[in-house]
């Protein structure tokens, strides 16, 4: 983990470039006196206040909001504003060189003029993932066929929340609200599928608090994901119980309605190696209808062979940034995962996998929302 910060940090100084161009055509066109030493200060002060954040995201710890408002998530601005605009920047550089190469007598912008201008387009794209569109969550109602779906769960509305990642940049107010929302949906069972912080234990009280404050009239059932061993997974475990919370490690619960059951399935952790399908669905009928809550959607193969109906899967928060009304195909996580978002199927068995509610590394979403997604149940003949 060490060297992953390490070149991380590299990285954020080598994006400084184009924020360093920029900053020394301002200060030129200004007369400020030794423009450069006054850019190599700034950027210098910038980019070692990336070892702050390093601090915070290796032990999550709570932040006055005051400090969140004004210093953290700015920060984040920046930082973001950096990597778009390094891009924007050598492309603009490309296209003036060539440009003046075939048309020679072509007005060719200066260097750092292009970097002002990719910089302020990099900084309205950062302000609006970071600052609007992280905080405003879609509510996304799907229909799933389940064959052989008793009809007294017919219509059944279960409400899916994933990588809540309560912590410094996701505070209380923002789970607040995600209950709020979710209370009204008057769902019939709301399913948690893990990363419920982002690490250390200092938040499990407020992950406690929310848990206990979703309401529907089948409770509340939930599964642990990655994020949630970063830290004591046990004690958060025992919260999340201790709020009402039904936990399911490898195991199974049924849900009564009129004399009829459908089974919930839980699987536990697969990056702390705690998964264990064959557990969670030893003895299950392959014919009855079976809903199933893992964190990774990468156990979607197995868990459809041994007969689940939908599987409920968080993990990859679609990259957090992705192509506008094209996040389902092309977002961040699509070259690393096979199942990275939206909905898929094989045979009778159906995957969802949510883009979350919260966010890892940088506070950012960008064509990627963040969602509480209902999915309603529809009894399909066996």
């Amino acid at each position: 983990m060490r060297r992953f910060w390490t070149v991380l940090f590299a990285v954020t100084i080598a994006l400084h470039v184009t924020f360093a161009m920029a900053t020394h055509a301002i200060l030129a066109r200004l007369d400020a006196p030794t423009p450069w030493l006054l850019t190599l200060v700034l950027c210098a002060l910038l980019a070692f206040a990336f070892r702050g954040r390093i601090q915070l995201a290796s032990a999550d710890r709570p932040v006055p909001r005051l400090r969140r408002l004004l210093v953290e998530e700015p920060y984040y601005v920046h930082w973001c504003a950096l990597v778009a605009a390094l891009p924007l920047w050598l492309v603009s550089l490309a296209l003036a060189m060539l440009a003046s190469f075939v048309v020679p007598a072509t007005h060719v912008p200066t260097s750092g003029s292009l970097a002002i201008v990719a910089y302020a387009l990099g900084l309205a794209l950062a302000g609006w993932g970071v600052f609007v569109r992280r905080r405003w969550v879609r509510v996304r109602t799907i229909d799933v066929p389940i064959r052989g779906l008793p009809p007294a769960f017919d219509g059944y509305r279960i409400a899916h929340l994933s990588d809540l990642h309560i912590g410094a940049l996701c505070p209380r107010e923002h789970a607040d609200r995600w209950a709020e929302t979710v209370r009204a949906l008057d769902v019939d069972l709301v399913a948690l599928t893990g990363d419920y912080v982002t690490s250390g234990n200092t938040f499990h009280g407020e992950v406690a608090d929310l848990a206990s404050s979703l309401k529907s009239r089948d409770g509340v059932l939930a599964v642990m994901g990655n994020h949630d061993y970063f830290g004591n997974g046990e004690a958060l475990v025992g919260k999340l119980r201790e709020a009402g919370v039904a936990v399911l490690r490898n195991e199974r619960k049924a849900i009564e309605r009129d004399g009829e059951r459908l089974m919930i399935a839980g699987v536990d952790d697969t990056w702390s190696r705690r998964a264990n399908v064959q557990r969670a669905l030893d003895g299950h009928d392959h014919g009855a209808p079976i809903v199933v809550l893992a964190h990774d959607p990468q156990l979607f193969p197995d868990l459809s062979a041994r007969g689940a109906s939908l599987v409920l899967s968080g993990h990859t928060h679609w990259g957090q940034v992705a192509v506008p009304f094209l996040s389902t195909r092309y977002n961040l996580s699509a070259r690393v995962y096979r199942y990275h978002a939206d909905l898929y199927r094989e045979g009778d068995a159906w995957l969802y996998v949510s883009p979350g509610l919260g966010t890892t590394g940088p506070p950012v979403r960008l064509g990627a929302a963040p969602e509480i997604t209902v999915l309603r149940l529809e009894a399909k003949p066996a």
